[in-house]
């Protein structure tokens, strides 16, 4: 018997706006989870060749003593200048996109989320059935991201400017889901798009004719 093909929900969201919590309200349903976030973590592991390309094109001092990735001061490079931001994203977004298309080959389930933060300018895209925008606001953002990472201010405000705007992101969504309120608002929105998300993909495995 041939495998149906799942449908593939790209689910994502500007930093800080709750896409973890929803993604794991999702795995909750048994549904795969296939975090591209993960993905870049493990492709810039030591001895990953795409740790060799960050280092090459941005020196060693990206590393730490133990010869792993110096994450936040990438990210304070990157966010501070465009160019780098796009170079940085040329190294890893084609080797994040094959694992991705690996994973979710390898996954079972009648859907699948697949994470994708900065899924506005990814090339993800072409690869996903519907697009699921957690939105917030930008206030709550900020207050997320000053708790959770102990940035600056300054410094979470500029990792804001740098994403896509949120116009940007509710313009590609076909669903979004409103998290400005509490964790039970949230279940019960996923809730809901849990029921929408297996009818469709019955429709899109349902024999033609």
């Amino acid at each position: 018997m041939e495998r149906s093909e799942p449908l593939r929900i790209g689910l994502t969201g500007g930093i800080a706006s709750g896409k973890s919590l929803v993604a794991d309200m999702f795995a909750a349903k048994g549904v795969p989870v296939i975090d591209t976030d993960v993905i870049a973590r493990a492709v810039v592991e030591p001895g990953e060749p795409a740790l060799q390309e960050i280092v090459r094109q941005f020196g060693a001092e990206m590393l730490d003593a133990g010869g792993r990735l110096e994450r936040r001061r990438l990210r304070e490079l990157v966010f501070a200048d465009d160019a780098k931001r796009r170079t940085l994203e040329a190294i890893l977004h084609p080797r994040i996109r094959l694992e991705a298309a690996r994973q979710s080959a390898a996954a079972d389930g009648a859907y699948q989320i697949i994470v994708v933060p900065l899924l506005v300018e990814s090339p993800i895209r072409e690869f996903l059935d519907r697009i699921l925008v957690v939105d917030c606001s930008e206030q709550t953002q900020l207050e997320r991201l000053l708790e959770r990472d102990a940035e600056t201010e300054e410094q979470a405000r500029r990792i804001l400017a740098a994403q896509a705007s949120r116009k940007a992101r509710i313009g590609i969504a076909d669903d979004v889901l409103d998290n400005d309120g509490t964790k039970e608002e949230a279940a019960a929105q996923v809730e809901r798009l849990h029921h929408r998300y297996l009818e469709l993909a019955k429709k899109k495995n349902r024999a033609p004719g």
